[in-house]
């Protein structure tokens, strides 16, 4: 049997050539690609400003940094993602507090979350930092009405979700990105992703000063003033007004990312397809991922829960097939243990040993699906 990953970029002859051309041209960086791979996603995901990073993990780094978190200020965070979600708010010197997960959207639980803030003093957290995990869309409308009486912002970890989205109670579809109920979204660009740049990431936001502020931090803390240059000095004048990073995004990626974004809805089409056919056919002894009409689902990950989540791990991997864990709860890693002390987050912890993430990605056949499928049926069937 041919090797199946957990997941897996798709590169077109059209990808190819939109890279090609870039690398024929002027400009590799900082140039007119740019402003349009941010222009496109910010329509895609119907928010007005949009900036991109050279990944993800800078894009939340830089979100915390423009919304003011200062050293030793309070954020919530769930446990369930990858650590980038937490650590970004310990490169500011941030304090991070986990939550709990809801068990049936693996999202982060909102009542936990109302529980921590009527039971601490009103200043006692800045912000909020949620995940859209597996590509379900939380319902930042709730939390905002939760969150927003405490003063907190709210930023989106949407990595695993563009193209996800919810009904809010105006009976409208808010798309993830949308910033509609929160302050910042952050996206991802890795190969795994539904859109691939190899390394990238975008961020959102409806808020012009969150926006002017994010594009000053990305590269280097500095702003050009046409004004002042005119006034006082030449065309290479500039300022470093605060200390800032080199996140940029080059052309040559940017390129990848406007080839990809026109395939957004056929790849979320085709995963959905896929969720679809494991849903119908898998063994009822799984549990599978919560499915609701009220929620647009994006699958970035098929994920799975059962009591032999270890051994079927095994089995499968015999097979040829690369199943995945997402994620090990952030509170247990060994840094977030030494300084914050053991915790128990039982949601969490119960989903970490059931849960595993089968093959989910837009090019994966029907032939390798059906492959999946039989092992995990033999699996439960005692035949292996």
């Amino acid at each position: 049997m041919n090797k199946i990953p957990y997941g897996k970029q798709e590169v077109l002859a059209e990808d190819i050539e939109a890279v090609e051309k870039v690398l024929k041209s002027d400009f590799l960086t900082q140039g007119p690609l740019v402003d349009q791979f941010e222009n496109d996603f910010a329509k895609l995901v119907s928010s007005r400003f949009a900036v991109s990073v050279n990944n993800a993990t800078a894009g939340l780094h830089l979100s915390v940094l423009a919304l003011g978190l200062k050293p030793g200020q309070k954020v919530l965070c769930p446990t369930i993602s990858f650590v980038a979600s937490a650590n970004c708010i310990r490169y500011a010197g941030g304090e991070v507090e986990f939550v709990d997960i809801d068990p049936s959207t693996y999202c982060i639980d909102i009542q936990e979350v109302e529980k921590k803030l009527l039971g601490s003093p009103q200043d006692t957290y800045a912000g909020i930092i949620i995940v859209h995990l597996a590509g379900y869309p939380a319902n930042t409308e709730e939390l905002s009405q939760v969150v927003r009486k405490y003063d907190l912002w709210i930023i989106e970890d949407s990595c695993h979700a563009p193209g996800a989205k919810f009904l809010d109670s105006k009976n409208n579809w808010s798309l993830v990105g949308s910033c509609d109920y929160s302050d910042i979204s952050v996206f991802s660009f890795h190969p795994v992703k539904h859109i691939c740049t190899g390394e990238g990431g975008m961020i959102t936001t409806q808020r012009p000063e969150i926006f002017q502020n994010l594009l000053k931090l990305r590269s280097h803390g500095i702003e050009r003033n046409p004004a002042r240059t005119k006034a006082y000095h030449g065309g290479w004048y500039y300022e470093m007004q605060q200390l800032g990073f080199n996140y940029r995004l080059p052309d040559i990626l940017c390129a990848l990312g406007i080839s990809q974004i026109k395939r957004l809805n056929h790849n979320l089409k085709r995963r959905n397809e896929i969720a679809d056919r494991y849903d119908r056919e898998l063994p009822v002894t799984i549990t599978r991922p919560s499915r609701d009409s009220n929620i647009f689902h994006a699958f970035h990950l098929y994920i799975i829960q059962s009591d032999r989540r270890n051994e079927l791990y095994e089995h499968l991997k015999t097979r040829n097939i690369y199943s995945q864990i997402h994620y090990i709860p952030i509170h247990q890693q060994p840094y977030y243990v030494e300084r914050y002390g053991s915790q128990l987050l039982q949601n969490s912890q119960n989903y970490y040993s059931r849960a595993l993430s089968l093959p989910m990605y837009h090019s994966l056949t029907e032939v390798d699906q059906a492959s999946v499928i039989r092992e995990v049926a033999s699996f439960f069937k005692g035949k292996n």
